[in-house]
């Protein structure tokens, strides 16, 4: 209980610091307003991205995927087999705080909040945060839940080690069974999501850092905990990442500075 109220007051914290240095202007493309027709139309943007994917998405898809694949077999079991050597810190607030980031309540706090914020003052730079972290968040968890029922990896604590994998089990039972929900680890999808958005809204560098740091207490206390594999954070955490930068790249009005126009020769451009 002690742990929640610290977690929440650092929320509130944080959320008035970000939105103290974004300042009373608008976020983003001025030109947006964030209402539901521009949700229904990013959506399906959203949707079909992978038949307009360059060479910089399949790139990034490659690099998740071989990156998931080389901690599978190198640090899974090795980080469980640490983590599980000394347990004293399991419950401590760090790890609590790392939980609760990621936790199912967690988007509906920040989006509720900052919703809230936007409607009391007109603040177009809170609704860009709520709405962002609204949408991106409904993503994730679309794409998480088909992942890990399809995948059907099972947890650490099952005991039947990092190469085990139940796939494709009853779609019902998935929602009431995680058992087999490990990879990708769902609550680094929700955390990397958050701070991602955040990080990107704010206008201070410290700030732009501050926001990662409960996401890295997500990635360490699932692992600590005995919640997930390394490579299930991993994984999450880029899938996380990835997604809330794409939702916050369709509000904002410059392109991102850096960008990859070939696969071979290997082409990398940089905007300043």
């Amino acid at each position: 209980m002690k742990n929640g109220i610290l977690f929440l007051l650092l929320t509130v914290l944080c959320g008035q610091l970000l939105l103290a240095q974004n300042g009373p202007a608008p976020v983003g493309d001025p030109k947006l307003r964030y209402t539901f027709s521009q949700f229904g139309d990013e959506t399906w943007l959203f949707i079909k991205q992978p038949t307009t994917w360059k060479a910089r998405d399949w790139l990034t898809l490659g690099a998740i995927g071989a990156g998931t694949y080389a901690l599978m077999e190198t640090a899974d079991q090795p980080a469980r087999d640490w983590a599980l050597s000394d347990q004293r810190y399991a419950k401590s607030v760090p790890m609590e705080i790392g939980r609760m980031w990621g936790d199912l309540y967690m988007p509906f706090v920040l989006f509720g909040g900052y919703a809230i914020h936007s409607l009391l003052t007109d603040d177009m730079g809170s609704r860009k945060i709520a709405y962002e972290i609204g949408q991106a968040s409904i993503y994730a968890g679309i794409i998480t839940y088909l992942l890990k029922w399809s995948i059907g990896r099972s947890r650490p604590y099952v005991n039947e080690g990092p190469h085990a994998f139940h796939s494709f089990t009853s779609p019902l039972g998935a929602l009431s069974k995680s058992d087999y929900q490990s990879l990708p680890g769902g609550h680094n999808v929700a955390a990397f999501v958050f701070s991602t958005v955040l990080s990107r809204n704010a206008s201070a560098l410290w700030l732009k850092i501050l926001a990662y740091v409960p996401a890295a207490l997500t990635f360490v206390s699932r692992v600590y905990q005995d919640k997930h594999w390394v490579s299930d954070d991993f994984a999450g955490a880029a899938m996380g990442y990835v997604i809330a930068t794409w939702v916050v790249d369709q509000h904002e009005a410059e392109p991102s500075p850096i960008g990859v126009t070939s696969l071979y020769p290997l082409s990398i451009t940089v905007t300043f």
